[in-house]
């Protein structure tokens, strides 16, 4: 067996893969929603953190509700992660093991706050002020190393509590190995800033002219490439389980589905994505242009993805659930946010059309922050929920489409869709307006899918 693993923005997944006659299928899978989001002491409003405790309690209850008999059986464990967030530790004060109903298991110990890739603390004016880094990906806020900066220019006692970083997915990485320096992939490496790929380094050069604390750094090895094993059993899997260097779980997402160059990627989870392969010698340009809303993203054994990655996908349509919650607690009622979300789907299947025009961009984009969210076109026929809906499910899909349009789709050879992620694969109305929006045949993918591909790359 082999166990992929994904810490999402609100949720842990795991998936177990077993050989079958037609190659890896998955024999099991879970899901735990995290509820980690948590206020931020230093950042105020801008901040945007999770509470470590809360993921691990999620992983733990994921692993715990898998069958023992195939935990058993699991000899390697691929790991994968939203990228760009940053998470503080002590090294030899990391996690302490105990005993749970499933065996041996971790806890957080000397360990931040997750401060996310949604971290809205770094200002413009702040990453303006900040040293230019040697880079194809432009600096934007929610990357760990503009954290660094910002904890060095506001905060600088926080950072000599810890003596160890890295994404939330290298943290757990590092716990299950007992990794004395944590080790990072080149994906998420270059989701940091500051982090050149071509020669696959640090801009240790620039960083420490600036008085970046280079110590916190890890170590960079290559996507798909085996970070150590398992220290102890734990939830039954065998110590000495081969455990993989932890990779972006955009990436295994793509990586689950992605089978022909003539394939484009549209993953829709928390935040969206569209995605086309570049060709296998293909290289980033040196300097990248920060008014481009295509950025390339290292892929595995040296290739490349070109992505439209928009920081509006599935939140988006929490925080409309979450408005029309408030309002109706406002009016004096209760209704849940899962039943607001069942209802408000089903409206949107029962008007198959709305003029209204929603650009959903509440939480801007990288390569315009400013740019927030607008409504036009409004007409006293489409106010209903399910007019309101469907165009807020149309303007995601929209948007993304404006950031790498189908005409470049089209001279690049793209023939099919793959959609994936977890807004796509529990949205009806989303999943409408891709196929109406693309001309290609679209073939979707589960919920779990980085889940998987952290596995398949094992």
């Amino acid at each position: 067996c082999v166990l992929g693993i994904d810490l999402g923005t609100t949720s842990v997944k795991a998936a177990l893969l077993v050989e079958a006659e037609q190659g890896q299928v998955v024999a099991e899978s879970c899901c735990r929603e995290t509820q980690a989001h948590t206020s931020s002491l230093e950042a105020g409003p801008q901040g945007m953190e999770q509470n470590v405790r809360r993921i691990i309690k999620a992983l733990n209850e994921c692993l715990a509700a898998l069958p023992q008999q195939q935990l058993q059986r699991v000899s390697h464990i691929g790991i994968s992660g939203q990228m760009h967030g940053i998470v503080f530790w002590k090294k030899d004060k990391g996690c302490k093991w105990t005993e749970c109903g499933t065996g041996p298991t971790f806890e957080p110990e000397e360990v931040s706050h997750l401060i996310t890739w949604q971290d809205g603390r770094c200002s413009p004016t702040f990453l303006s002020s900040l040293p230019l880094p040697q880079s194809h990906i432009s600096l934007a806020t929610g990357f760990g190393c503009a954290t660094v900066y910002w904890y060095l220019k506001k905060s600088p006692d926080f950072l000599k509590s810890y003596d160890a970083a890295g994404t939330i997915h290298d943290y757990v990485v590092a716990m299950l190995c007992d990794l004395k320096k944590p080790l990072m992939s080149v994906q998420n490496a270059v989701s940091w800033g500051y982090f050149n790929s071509r020669n696959k380094s640090w801009n240790t050069d620039i960083l420490k002219k600036s008085g970046f604390p280079v110590h916190l750094l890890p170590e960079v090895g290559d996507p798909g490439s085996i970070a150590g094993r398992t220290i102890c059993a734990w939830h039954g899997i065998p110590k000495g389980a081969i455990v993989g260097i932890a990779l972006g779980d955009f990436q295994c997402s793509v990586y689950s589905c992605l089978t022909e160059r003539t394939d484009a990627v549209l993953n829709i989870s928390t935040s969206a994505q569209l995605t086309i392969s570049m060709p296998p010698s293909f290289q980033p340009p040196e300097t990248p242009d920060p008014s481009s809303a295509v950025t390339y993203f290292p892929y595995f054994n040296g290739d490349y993805l070109a992505v439209a990655a928009s920081l509006n996908g599935g939140n988006v349509l929490a925080t409309f659930v979450d408005m029309v919650a408030r309002w109706t607690e406002e009016l004096g009622l209760q209704v849940q946010e899962s039943a607001i979300y069942t209802k408000i789907i089903k409206a949107a299947l029962a008007q198959t059309d709305s003029k209204l025009s929603v650009h959903p961009t509440i939480f801007g984009e990288r390569h315009v922050p400013e740019q927030l969210a607008s409504v036009s076109n409004i007409a006293v026929s489409d106010l209903s929920l399910g007019h309101i809906t469907r165009a807020l499910c149309r303007g995601i899909v929209e948007n993304l489409c404006s950031m790498l349009p189908v005409q470049r789709l089209m001279e690049t050879g793209v023939r099919r869709i793959l959609g994936s992620g977890t807004a796509l694969a529990r949205n009806e109305v989303l999943r409408q307006e891709v196929e109406r929006i693309f001309p290609f045949p679209v073939v979707y993918g589960k919920d779990v899918d980085a889940a998987v591909g952290a596995a398949m790359v094992m």
